[in-house]
């Protein structure tokens, strides 16, 4: 088998726990740190946090690591990076940033969409942060609103899951690690995030449908990647970037665009506010 082959999380005779630790080996190897502590996956509008965290020891491109991809959409960083983290009493811990996120709607399957954090755990992680930009259903959480992920609602149809694995999701989204966040900021709401598969934005009905079952929050990540990081063993804390208000309750039409011009002007807060949190981890 070739080092192509085994690395191709589309064979269904590759483990995909296989590729993870040929990831996680090729990061330890480049960046000289046998083992993470914390992962964060960056979403929409969050790229700007990387570089407040802490020293970085190492950038590496995303594509060059075991069954990584550049990312396929604008407002992804294409790179992962290791950061050294100096907490308040002066322990250091080690960060493993990773922006090359794999959506659903990609089409590449489901075992890329968690292939970042099995790499994570693999690595050695116990604490996975993952950020997104979504829709809000709340007209009070206006664009450039941070919410805290309470709990999460999936209509993809599927499970990063193979076989008869059943793993529960109780308090899939630690209130240790929201509760740490609000130390922060108090003022940090908490909600529902619901996953669709996209690409194509929710339909106004579909966001009440959303909304009558208990979500608070339209996107299209994050959620499978929570059940594949509770899988691993690790714990989760789940942030969104309120980028728009979800179709039909917006005034306007959704567009990318948009998403990325919410992100870039909430920047160097959201940053701000993620570096806080992860160095209080």
């Amino acid at each position: 088998m070739t080092s192509a082959t085994k690395h191709d999380l589309s064979n269904p005779a590759v483990s995909p726990f296989d590729v993870a630790r040929a990831a996680a080996d090729h990061i330890a190897k480049a960046t000289g740190v046998a083992t993470h502590d914390v992962a964060v996956t960056l979403g929409s509008g969050w790229g700007g946090a990387a570089e407040l965290m802490g020293e970085v020891v190492a950038e590496i491109p995303s594509e060059e690591i075991p069954g990584f991809a550049k990312p396929a959409v604008e407002g992804h960083v294409a790179t992962t990076r290791s950061i050294r983290v100096e907490g308040a009493s002066g322990e250091v811990r080690h960060v493993l940033v990773l922006g090359s996120r794999t959506h659903l709607y990609e089409g590449r399957g489901v075992r890329p969409v968690a292939h970042g954090v099995r790499t994570a755990a693999a690595a050695g992680v116990k604490t996975m942060v993952l950020t997104n930009g979504c829709g809000g259903l709340h007209i009070s959480w206006r664009p450039g609103q941070v919410v805290l992920i309470r709990d999460h609602i999936s209509f993809t149809a599927t499970s990063p899951l193979e076989g008869a694995t059943f793993v529960d999701l109780t308090g899939l989204y630690a209130p240790r690690l929201r509760d740490l966040a609000r130390e922060v900021d108090p003022t940090l709401p908490e909600g529902v995030y619901a996953q669709f598969r996209g690409p194509h934005y929710e339909t106004p009905a579909e966001v009440r449908m959303a909304g009558i079952v208990g979500a608070d929050l339209v996107g299209m990540s994050t959620g499978l990647e929570a059940i594949a990081a509770r899988e691993a063993g690790m714990d989760v804390l789940g942030l969104s970037l309120v980028t728009n208000l979800a179709a039909g309750i917006s005034p306007t039409p959704l567009s990318h665009e948009e998403v990325i011009e919410a992100g870039t002007a909430a920047g160097p807060v959201i940053s701000n506010l993620l570096a806080q949190i992860v160095q209080k981890i």
